[in-house]
């Protein structure tokens, strides 16, 4: 099988897909439609544009652009994700198995008159077409395209794979972590909200607790987070700790017990939940993030609050902080979720599985009951609010 990947550019999120396609034996290449960009070279992401040699550069002349566009054409499975528009219309006019990779279309909410309009535009780009199928890089992605009565039933749970470590002992991990300890890792900007471990913080200061809450990242709200943490005389409590190469960020993940994820409905996936669930932490994630409802069985292998609900997440927060065997528990099960479901070996395993089905005609609606590769079901943004856990 000839299995074609294409994207703006390879970064450590997707290469462990990639390495998983080509150890299962096929046929593989990554076309690139973009350099590196020069934000991620000043934080020292690696351009593994320049580094793998399955990577066909398609941005850099003509001759790579059409070399690129060839493989994708003669390909039998393509995944789109950020691609030209002549490479999509091509490909599904090719009438072979082509799978859409997105996160959620209307991370901001989409006003109902505007449906019609973005139904024709689907239907131009070939979208509906039978050979056409979805990969949800966000749990809301399916229902974000039924609205406009695209990819029913041929949609699929999928995401990002991050590289996921198998640990020698992971309840030495887990007890070796720093007692007590929060992280927060993103940019510093509006929709990831980062005043959120800083009121978190001033609430169990409030209460008592002894703790420490590190925040990993830059951004335009640096200035407000710092004045904030002064103000509320946290200075004890919550590190600032700037950017950071992927690596350092795992290892603080490491040895943190609380990992904070708090972003708003924007966050199409979030690839740092996958990092500290395979890192063992004990996760508290906003219902609104693309990657919770697909990775975290609510109260099973983490913890999710109601978007929004400021008072929701310190309560869970707080039930982890008064609970030392859940707050373990939780982190072992986060671990085994990465582990033995959601990586990269069993995503590119899983594919060519449902590719083969697919291609073979066969009209099973599932060719997995669960995980990877399963029907995504259609779930509404509103859903958390009418399934609320006991936590």
């Amino acid at each position: 099988m000839n299995i074609v990947f294409v994207s703006n550019f390879l970064n450590h999120h997707q290469l462990p897909l990639c390495q998983a396609f080509i150890n299962a034996g096929v046929d593989f290449s990554f076309v690139a439609t973009k350099p590196l960009t020069k934000e991620r070279i000043n934080l020292g992401y690696e351009n593994m544009n320049e580094v793998y040699g399955f990577v066909i550069k398609a941005y850099e002349n003509h001759d790579n652009y059409n070399k690129g566009l060839k493989v994708c054409l003669d390909a039998d499975v393509v995944i789109l994700g950020s691609a030209p528009i002549e490479f999509v219309k091509q490909r599904i006019k090719t009438g072979k198995l082509t799978f859409i990779y997105t996160e959620r279309i209307y991370k901001d909410k989409v006003r109902p008159y505007k449906l019609p309009f973005h139904f024709l535009r689907f239907m131009k780009k070939g979208y509906r077409k039978n050979n056409v199928h979805l990969l949800c890089a966000s749990a809301f992605t399916a229902a974000d395209f039924a609205k406009t009565f695209t990819f029913l039933n041929k949609a699929y749970k999928w995401g990002y794979f991050t590289e996921i470590k198998k640990y020698d002992d992971i309840n030495f991990l887990i007890e070796a972590k720093k007692k007590l300890s929060l992280l927060w890792v993103g940019r510093l900007i509006d929709w990831k909200h980062p005043e959120l471990p800083i009121e978190i913080a001033s609430r169990l200061k409030s209460d008592g607790y002894k703790f420490n809450i590190n925040i990993i990242g830059v951004g335009p709200m640096e200035d407000d987070i710092r004045a904030s943490i002064e103000n509320k005389q946290l200075e004890g409590y919550v590190r600032l700790l700037g950017s950071m190469s992927p690596q350092a960020v795992r290892e603080h993940m490491e040895g943190s017990e609380v990992f904070l994820f708090t972003s708003n409905r924007k966050e199409g996936w979030g690839a740092v939940l996958n990092e500290a669930m395979n890192s063992s932490c004990g996760v508290v994630a906003s219902s609104a993030i693309g990657s919770v409802p697909f990775l975290i069985k609510d109260g099973e292998n983490g913890l999710i609050y109601e978007d929004g609900n400021i008072d929701d997440l310190y309560k869970k927060v707080k039930f982890l902080l008064d609970n030392t065997k859940v707050r373990e528990q939780l982190g072992l099960y986060a671990y085994k979720t990465m582990v033995e479901q959601w990586n990269a070996d069993n995503a590119a395993e899983r594919l060519i599985e449902l590719s083969k089905s697919i291609i073979a005609g066969n009209k099973k609606d599932n060719v997995f009951s669960e995980g990877v590769c399963s029907k995504a079901p259609l779930i509404r943004d509103n859903r958390y609010r009418r399934t609320k856990s006991q936590f």
